[in-house]
């Protein structure tokens, strides 16, 4: 049986114990793929077994692929065999995003980040799956992954796996946002509700700028203000013919919570040279105030890149400018609860970890994974979640 790495982080609010965890399997005891992937999800059954849950509470997964399109197959036919067949196909139904990102260990196919809410007895809350179809033609890209938690008077809805129609990058940009939008209004929804996106594009420095200009206008035609906090960084989509996949996590309550910017003097906003996001968001929920802080990079107070070509000092930037963000909001690094790092070279890991390890984050749960960022001079970025009770 293969061995695993598993970090996680715990949060119990006055309605349900939270659980954030990040497999990665260990390559030493075995480098099979099926292998690798049903020993991460046996671990996930053994940390919410510990937790008093099951696979049932998982609400959002991330998968990351060394090779999607080699592994896919093989990949779904291993977490059916661990979590499928314990109450039939829809017993594990959480929000999925499935994407080629490379984990940063060369022998590992894939490494995998969880979100698990178990209600308090006498709460309610449960996981529904929704069907939504995908209106490409292209036959290739599979149906959207849309899953409602409700809890009390909060309904949040996550989705992944969101395509457009396959076309050129201002066109597919758009569509995808409007099968996003389609997603949400039926769910008596729209984008104003949309607190979280994830963006990944499979040809970064080509697109980004098409990319900036479909969600301008698209944000535009369906009155988004604020914009979400957002991670837009390069990854390929299964589906061959297209270039964009879009996941999100939206919150609709009564009353409705507000959206509060995460601002810091360290760094200038985002829409301010073209791209649309907040740096971070702070939204309360029923059970906590989520921090999303958004993709972050070496960038200062003048939107400029720093430290050109100094993985070492880029990441140090990096790391203060979420610091700094989070102190805004009167939290700090100690609440970070999930983390997702890009390195866009593989030599720089081992700086990135002894950096981490320094700052007291190398135990939070955290993918590491090999991916290149919104400028060609940036060579690293990191988004975070961070939790303060209500």
């Amino acid at each position: 049986m293969t061995s695993i790495t598993v970090d996680y982080r715990r949060f119990a609010g006055p309605r349900a114990r939270e659980i954030f965890v990040v497999c990665r399997p260990d390559t030493s005891v075995s480098r099979e793929p099926d292998a690798q992937f049903e020993s991460a999800y046996r671990a996930l059954r053994r940390r919410l077994r510990a937790e008093g849950g099951s696979p049932k509470h998982v609400v959002r997964e991330f998968v990351f692929f060394r090779d999607i399109r080699r592994d896919l197959g093989l990949f779904l036919d291993s977490r059916r065999r661990v979590v499928g067949r314990l109450r039939g196909p829809t017993f594990y139904i959480p929000a999925s995003t499935l994407i080629e990102q490379p984990p940063l260990d060369p022998d590992i196919r894939a490494e995998f980040a969880f979100h698990a809410l178990i209600p308090h007895r006498g709460e309610t809350g449960r996981p529904k799956a929704l069907r939504f179809f995908s209106h490409c033609p292209c036959g290739e890209c599979s149906r959207p992954s849309v899953r409602e938690f409700r809890l009390d008077k909060t309904v949040q809805l996550r989705a992944g796996n969101i395509y457009g129609t396959a076309g050129p990058a201002y066109e597919e940009t758009v569509s995808m946002f409007r099968s996003s939008d389609r997603i949400l209004r039926q769910h008596g929804m729209s984008f104003r509700h949309v607190a979280r996106t994830w963006i990944h594009l499979r040809h970064i420095d080509r697109d980004y700028a098409e990319f900036n200009r479909g969600r301008r206008d698209f944000f535009r035609e369906a009155g988004v203000e604020p914009p979400p906090a957002s991670t837009g960084i390069e990854g390929a989509p299964y589906a061959g013919r297209h270039s964009l996949l879009l996941s999100f996590d939206a919150i609709k309550a009564v009353p409705q919570p507000e959206f509060l910017f995460m601002t810091t003097p360290t760094l200038n906003e985002a829409w301010s040279y073209g791209s649309d996001f907040s740096r971070g968001l702070r939204v309360a929920d029923g059970n906590k105030e989520t921090l999303f802080v958004s993709g972050t990079a070496s960038v200062d107070e003048s939107g400029r890149t720093v430290h050109a070509e100094d993985c070492r000092a880029q990441i140090e930037r990096m790391l203060l400018n979420i610091s700094t963000l989070l102190r805004g909001q009167g939290a700090s690094l100690d609440q970070i609860l999930l983390l997702t790092t890009y390195l866009k070279e593989t030599r720089d890991a081992d700086c990135l970890r002894e950096i981490l390890a320094r700052q007291g984050l190398a135990d939070v749960p955290n993918t590491l994974v090999r991916a290149a960022v919104c400028r060609p001079d940036l060579l690293c970025e990191m988004e975070a979640l961070a939790v303060r009770p209500l």
